[in-house]
């Protein structure tokens, strides 16, 4: 039984070019957990270890069923209350608005085959066996963002507004501005990657003035 990657059966999803680029995206299927607070603290740690087990048990019913596939790279949407704080531009808001406010939905994208009763089951399995607090909170979650730009920051996520900033200035000179919450794709492992080696894809949803 061949395992399916999604890397490869959506390329384009996963890689981008070190320049902005326009580039248009379908719908597709995820897990999904939302949560609150300082990406570097715990409560936000704790999520994507209430992600992975939910996914491993959905691989794992799949490939039962002979449609094995690899748990692919961690996502997440990343936006604030602009009410509260201001209606900024992706490159201001991460110097400006305080780490701690930031809400967040993370994801792992799943196959097509992969549905919401499936995904509530998994959950509600790895709840009952593991007795992870919150597990519960996993979700199945679509998402079309249609025509977007995107650019590969390499690089410390402290200094994604420097990339942030390409990606607003290109915008601008296509006649584009947001059309939806900034989406972050990692492609390293930031728990084993050293600071300067890290790869993320950074993706801002657009449309015509």
């Amino acid at each position: 039984m061949e395992k399916i990657d999604l890397t490869k059966q959506y390329k384009p999803y996963y890689s981008a070019k070190t320049k902005p680029e326009i580039i248009e995206f379908e719908s597709a299927r995820y897990i999904s957990i939302c949560g609150k607070g300082d990406p570097s603290g715990e409560a936000f740690s704790a999520d994507i270890q209430k992600l992975y087990p939910v996914a491993y048990a959905i691989k794992f019913v799949c490939k039962a069923l002979g449609k094995d596939f690899a748990v692919p790279k961690l996502e997440g949407l990343w936006w604030f209350d602009e009410q509260k704080y201001g209606d900024f531009t992706p490159a201001e808001a991460p110097q400006k608005v305080p780490r701690e406010v930031w809400e967040y939905r993370l994801l792992l994208r799943m196959p097509d085959f992969v549905d919401e009763k499936m995904v509530a089951a998994a959950a509600m399995s790895v709840a009952s066996k593991k007795k992870i607090p919150g597990v519960e909170r996993v979700q199945f979650f679509t998402l079309t963002e249609g025509k977007c730009i995107q650019m590969m920051h390499l690089g410390p996520y402290a200094e994604e507004p420097v990339t942030l900033q390409k990606i607003m200035e290109f915008s601008a000179a296509n006649g584009l501005v947001k059309n939806g919450l900034h989406h972050e794709i990692y492609l390293s492992d930031f728990r084993k990657t050293a600071p300067e080696d890290l790869k993320t894809i950074l993706r801002e949803p657009v449309r015509s003035i």
